[in-house]
């Protein structure tokens, strides 16, 4: 984070500033771990710096830290204010003042409203300086991938920050704008939802110059209550962007498509279907990678032509990387170079269409990290195309797909129709939230596969043992919830 004094920090998030009390008050003042803190004979408020990271994980903490002791649903950081001292922050932001603590604290309404005034305030005093360009990106699918291949180009060229993992959400975001500082000159900002009004709220505090829409689909549609709220609460970037600022749209989408009708920035196109933007053709999927050839069309005609080869599999990565690349491309960033990038990228993140080692033969496909309708019937593509030479056996292990609320039934009976559709040769599926995916396999009367339905994944791996063979892919797949991730690993005997 950049250096701010004690004194900004307090104001940024409308908060009261407390320091220590008693014995230890000049010592912590003159040596608050790796803040840089200074007494002098002006007010200490504005005499102390800090600089370090801020965390509200007391885990994550360390020297010079700036901890956030937020409240949540089954914990309270408040609890961990020690632990977080004695790992090295020099400073912690609470919602009720601490007796006896040795080091300042700020104390404020609600610790995550402080969290976003404060985001808000360093991304806006680094903008002022005239380099820092924002890109939000958001979509029912692909967010972390498209943020992974942005990172990946953008870095290469400029100082570039982006979340780690999902930090997607209200608390997670402004964490990872927080780590900017006065050198960066790119921050990717990923912003997930699980209702209407959070992106609008993550948009303000960003202020995108770039915002990419990606998808509209039924991801987390029960939190949402259903597909058009879902639409509502993604074009919220769009609505959030600036006449000087840039949608990103996939034409590909008819409802991500019409949000080129609510927003004052200027529109440009990605997609299989765009007439006007980056497209692309020729594409190839095999276990080692996804190519396609790149094609700008209409107004991106001087694009020319490319070709791409990217290290992940999956049809589904050439839409993000379209997205990925047309962003760039309004960035200034020159196409060959950031196609150098992305074909540099590593093959994929831990259980995200991961590709494990092949143990016995076998080739296990890992994308138990989330599950959606959409990265559902995506990955079961995958596997066919995977499989298409008849040379081995296409596996699916499937569980529940989470937060569908009333779609639930529908949406795991359309997979398990899907299955059959696609020819998949065996289906596992794990747990009774996924049944349905069992049950209209079984109904359709075309298959020539088998489908078992087991309650854990204990009684899963016993199944998988006993019926996979060398030459067989497997694809493990359910939302994070259900912990098909771990069967996944154990299937492919990977420890992490």
């Amino acid at each position: 984070m950049i250096a701010l004094t004690l004194h900004e920090l307090a104001a940024a998030m409308s908060g009261r500033i407390v320091l220590p009390k008693g014995a230890e008050r000049s010592s912590v003042l003159h040596a608050a771990a790796h803040a840089a803190a200074t007494e002098t004979h002006r007010d200490e408020a504005h005499a102390l710096v800090f600089d370090g990271s801020v965390e509200t994980d007391s885990r994550l903490v360390g020297r010079g830290s700036i901890f956030f002791a937020l409240p949540g649903e089954t914990t309270d950081g408040h609890r961990f204010i020690e632990q977080s001292v004695d790992a090295g922050a020099a400073l912690v932001v609470v919602e009720r003042e601490q007796e006896h603590l040795e080091v300042p604290q700020i104390v404020v309404a609600d610790g995550v409203v402080a969290l976003a005034a404060l985001a808000s305030a360093v991304v806006r005093r680094v903008r002022a300086e005239g380099r820092l360009s924002v890109i939000g990106i958001t979509g029912s699918n692909g967010k972390t991938s498209t943020k992974n291949m942005l990172r990946a180009i953008l870095s290469a060229e400029a100082p570039t920050v982006a979340p780690e993992g999902s930090f997607n959400n209200h608390v997670g975001a402004p964490i990872s704008m927080l780590r900017i500082d006065h050198g960066t000159r790119y921050l990717i900002v990923e912003m997930g939802a699980s209702g209407a009004g959070e992106i609008a709220r993550l948009a303000a505090i960003a202020e995108p110059d770039v915002g990419v829409v990606l998808k509209v689909g039924l991801a987390h549609a029960g939190e949402f209550g259903g597909i058009e709220a879902t639409q509502r609460a993604k074009q919220e970037l769009v609505e959030a962007l600036g006449e000087d600022g840039v949608a990103v749209l996939n034409a590909d989408d008819g409802r991500v498509a019409q949000m080129a009708d609510h927003t004052r920035a200027r529109v440009v196109w990605f997609g299989h279907s765009a007439t006007d933007g980056l497209t692309a053709r020729d594409v190839e999927t095999s276990a080692a990678g996804t190519g396609f050839t790149l094609r700008g069309v209409g107004s991106a005609a001087d694009a020319g032509e490319h070709h791409v080869q990217l290290r992940i599999i999956g049809e589904h990565h050439v839409m993000n990387a379209l997205a990925a690349l047309t962003a760039v491309r309004e960035l200034g960033v020159p196409l060959d170079r950031a196609i150098e990038a992305l074909e540099g990228m590593p093959r994929a993140e831990q259980w995200r269409m991961e590709l494990l080692p092949e143990r016995n033969g076998v080739t296990v496909i890992n994308d138990a990290y989330n599950a959606s309708p959409d990265s559902t019937a995506a990955a079961l593509k995958t596997l066919a195309q995977l499989t298409a030479d008849g040379a081995g056996r296409s596996v699916a292990v499937l569980g529940e797909m989470a937060e569908l609320g009333e779609f639930a039934d529908e949406e795991h009976d359309r997979i398990g129709r899907l299955v059959v559709r696609l020819n998949i040769k065996q289906l596992v599926v794990v747990g009774q939230a996924a049944r349905h995916i069992h049950n209209a396999a079984g109904l359709e009367g075309s298959w020539s596969g088998e489908s078992i339905l087991v309650d854990t994944i204990d009684e899963a791996e016993r199944v998988l043992e006993t019926m996979l063979r060398p030459g067989d892919v497997v694809l493990v797949k359910s939302s994070k919830s259900a912990g098909l991730r771990f069967l996944g690993d154990r299937i492919a005997g990977v420890e992490r």
